[in-house]
């Protein structure tokens, strides 16, 4: 800021003098005299300094009289002057000294020439110093109480509002937003500046919901901005962004507002995460609101996938006391759809029903089209053609949708003859088909095996507009009439009407099944699928591995999977899987499942099945451990498999120990039958047989039945027969037990069988010497009434198995005996010689 005296100097102005009367020839801007200029060219500048605040008490204003209005003319003059040539500090200053004068301030700023002030703002705005009008003009304008909207004339309107757009343009966030805060104090139409959804656009695209809620704090609707704000961030699938705007909303709405809730609950179910939406629903009950039927249905609607937490959610409704409304219903159908659940469906299809006869509640589309969609999908046709005359009865018109899903009904179950004329029913009511439908006549032909009529079909709609045309092709063979299905002329000019067709991804997806085992074919269809501009997705790649028909073919699909940017899911390595154990090349398919864990893809339960029964039988110890890992890989995954086949080929394979027996090892086939559901033999089986337990020669039979406690200790004399013949040989005894007890404990039945069973199996079938006894521990004492425990046994591993307490030093503690068996390291080593000579001969 300048000298107040420089300033004048550098005007083209005089001030009057104040005490003299005002000569009329001078009214506004004089012209200096030769003597005035002389003395202005002649004074030495001085030197630069500081410029001290604009004031009353200036120098050169220190002796004006304000209650002159000829000089408070003069000044205003001169202020309008210097806003005109752009110099608003100097402006203010001069404003200020003359404002803080009182009344006469107010006159002096009505005094002002707004066209000139406005011309200077529109300079300082063409300049592209924007921050400067409205961060520094407009705040001195506010501090010495001027209203800055009268001094903006249109052409600084226009010219403010193509600065703030050049702001906008360039992605100033934080800018712009102050821009509008500043605006909006001074009572500037904002919504003329700046389009509002142009700046929520730019705060979404920039990821910076601070700002956008800051932005919608200014307008009057701040919550429907608010819920726009968050369903934005939803859309983009950028949750943590929502859920920012969404805590920060809550300090701009103060008490929980149900539609931002709602909201943000939709947008958890946007971006995949329903878990989250339970979270907020629990915040929300623990600031003790209850919420209202729409945040319920959203929250029913977005964990629709889990039903079980649905029905809690409803019956929570019911409890709290919320109305229930069709909606609500709706999304419990939903939920049982996903869930494949039809009783349920039906139980509530027929409470809603009742609720109708009451009049508390109107059956709409959405109730019939999803009721008739859980029927298409358990493929259940008739009930599904039902609830369309319910439909029809009520009064209600099917829409496109509900169509869809008869059409679907009878896809599924390979009804091709319905599912083309529930197509014609829908032309003739006037329906217009979309898509999906055309997609479901298509799954129709394919579903029947049709696939000649299926590819006829798709030509016909390449070929053809209009509805019409397609119907006569598809009922060419069966029609012999000139109208399909008998139809009438008025029906006739509906069929006229064009085919909103486009073919989609699942379009060639179901064109391809239905190329059978023609690869070629299928892989044609990918390529002319590329060209139309769409993209095969995983179901597309993996029925081109199933159609391959070779494992290491279906692996150079995965590759040229990964190569086209689509990474392989677990439907595509379970496919490929399917296809090396079809093949036999069970190596590979095991190798895939591998590669699957190092993608850190998560096999389902057709994986492992599949992988289970990759194999008819077992002929090595890796082979079975194989399988064994895989079972135990599944059953920690959560899945509960029907392990009956697996038991069977683990015995099969331990039986092999004794097949060059005399004996009649097939007398405990008809034994077979006797696993439980939840038997431990196949976790028996793979404890013993690890790569980490092999040097270990102790066998547990702990709560084992006769059955599976045979194929444990066949399991363990088939390892050391393999290793045996690797070069392996016998250092320990081999030591079996049976059970832990306390000292003076009944033996039970079960433990007495099944040591005679396995002293049978041992000496019997397979000749080897067994010594049989107990070992007595407890009270720092020990005793063996046949032999000391063996270095191989981990007596504390055992008790700990058995539900005892391992510490044994208490003096009160009853003693316990360890039952077992024990097998020489002599008697294996012949066993092991003669199993050796008889293979051999």
């Amino acid at each position: 800021m300048t000298d107040p005296l420089s300033i004048l100097a550098s005007t083209t102005v005089i001030p009057p003098n104040p005490s003299a009367p005002a000569s009329p020839r001078r009214r506004h801007h004089h012209r200096p005299s030769s003597s005035a200029a002389a003395a202005t060219t002649t004074t030495k500048p001085k030197p630069k300094h500081k410029s001290k605040p604009f004031t009353s008490t200036s120098p050169l204003l220190s002796t004006v009289r304000w209650d002159n209005r000829e000089s408070l003319r003069y000044y205003a003059e001169l202020a309008s002057k210097l806003a005109e040539d752009g110099r608003f500090e100097d402006f203010l200053m001069i404003a200020e000294s003359v404002v803080v004068s009182g009344l006469k301030g107010r006159e002096f700023v009505g005094l002002l020439n707004a066209k000139a002030v406005s011309s200077g703002i529109t300079r300082v705005l063409n300049d592209g110093k924007v921050k400067s009008v409205v961060e520094v003009i407009l705040s001195g304008f506010r501090k010495l109480a001027i209203d800055p909207i009268q001094l903006f004339d249109g052409v600084a309107m226009e010219a403010l509002k193509r600065e703030c757009y050049r702001v906008l343009k360039f992605g100033e966030v934080e800018q712009i937003v102050s821009f509008m805060d500043i605006l909006h104090g001074f009572q500037f139409p904002i919504r003329e500046l700046v389009e509002p959804s142009d700046i929520i656009k730019l705060c979404i695209s920039k990821r910076k919901p601070t700002a956008a809620i800051r932005y919608a704090r200014i307008f009057p609707h701040v919550q429907i901005l608010i819920c726009t704000i968050i369903l934005e961030f939803g859309k983009k699938g950028n949750l943590v962004s929502a859920l920012i705007a969404f805590e920060a909303s809550k300090q701009s709405l103060g008490c929980p507002n149900m539609h931002v809730y709602r909201t943000i609950i939709d947008v958890c179910g946007l971006c995949g995460n329903y878990l989250k939406s339970r979270t907020i629903y629990e915040e929300l009950l623990a600031c003790k609101v209850i919420p209202n039927t729409h945040v319920f249905n959203s929250l029913m609607n977005v964990n629709a996938c889990d039903l079980n937490y649905t029905l809690n959610i409803y019956k929570k409704m019911q409890k709290l006391g919320v109305t229930k409304d069709i909606a609500s219903y709706n999304i419990l159908l939903k939920s049982c759809c996903l869930a494949a659940n039809v009783d349920l469906a039906q139980d509530i299809y027929r409470e809603v029903q009742c609720l109708e006869s009451k009049g508390a509640l109107k059956l709409d589309v959405f109730t019939y089209s999803t009721m008739i969609k859980v029927f298409a999908d358990a493929k259940m046709w008739k009930p599904a053609l039902e609830i369309k005359e319910d439909m029809l009865s009520a009064g209600v018109t099917p829409n496109t949708v509900t169509w869809s899903s008869l059409i679907s009904a009878c896809a599924n179950a390979g009804l091709v003859e319905k599912a083309l004329k529930l197509f014609d029913e829908m032309l003739q009511d006037g329906g217009k088909p979309n898509t999906q439908c055309f997609n479901n006549l298509l799954h129709a032909c394919v579903e029947a095996c049709q696939y000649d009529r299926a590819f006829r079909l798709f030509q016909s709609w390449k070929r053809s507009n209009t509805a019409k045309d397609v119907v006569a092709e598809l009922t060419s063979q069966t029609c012999t009439t000139s109208r399909p299905f008998g139809l009438s002329d008025s029906c006739q000019s509906q069929l006229t009407m064009k085919v909103p067709f486009r073919p989609t991804t699942s379009t060639y997806n179901i064109l391809m099944k239905a190329c059978g085992t023609d690869y070629y074919h299928a892989k044609s269809l990918m390529d002319e699928m590329k060209t139309l501009g769409l993209s095969p997705n995983h179901i597309s790649w993996s029925i081109l591995i199933d159609i391959c028909g070779s494992g290491c073919f279906a692996v150079q699909i995965l590759r040229s999977m990964r190569e086209a940017g689509i990474q392989p899911d677990v439907v595509t390595y379970t496919t490929a899987v399917k296809v090396c154990v079809e093949r036999k090349d069970v190596k590979l398919a095991f190798s895939l499942f591998a590669e699957m864990k190092k993608y850190q893809i998560r096999p389902n339960l057709v994986t492992y099945n599949t992988l289970l029964r990759a194999r008819r039988r077992y002929g090595s110890l890796q082979e079975v451990q194989q399988c064994l890992a895989v079972y135990q890989d599944m059953r920690k995954a959560g899945y509960k498999p029907n392990d009956h086949y697996l038991k069977q080929l683990i015995e099969e394979w331990c039986e092999g120990v004794i097949q060059d027996s005399s004996h009649d090892t097939g007398r405990f086939t008809s034994h077979r039958t006797d696993f439980g559901p939840h038997s431990l033999l196949l976790e028996k089986v793979a404890e013993h047989l690890q790569e980490s337990n092999a040097e270990s020669l102790s066998i547990d039979l702990q709560g084992l039945t006769k059955v599976e406690a045979r194929i444990v200790v066949l399991a363990v004399l088939r390892m050391i027969k393999e290793k045996y013949t690797t070069g392996d040989s016998i250092k320990d005894d081999m030591l079996i037990i049976l059970s832990v007890q306390e000292l003076g404990a009944p033996v039970a039945n079960d433990e007495i069988g099944v040591k005679e069973a396995v002293i049978k199996l041992l000496q019997c079938d397979l000749g080897l010497q067994v010594l049989s006894g107990g070992s007595r521990i407890g009270n720092n004492k020990k005793s063996d009434t046949e032999n000391p425990i063996g270095p191989n046994l981990k007596l504390e591993e055992v008790l700990k198995r058995s539900g005892l307490p391992p510490q044994l030093e208490s003096p009160t503690r009853r003693p316990v005996v360890l039952q077992r068996l024990k097998i020489t390291k002599d008697s294996l080593h012949h066993w092991l010689q003669r199993k050796m000579a008889a293979t051999i001969n």
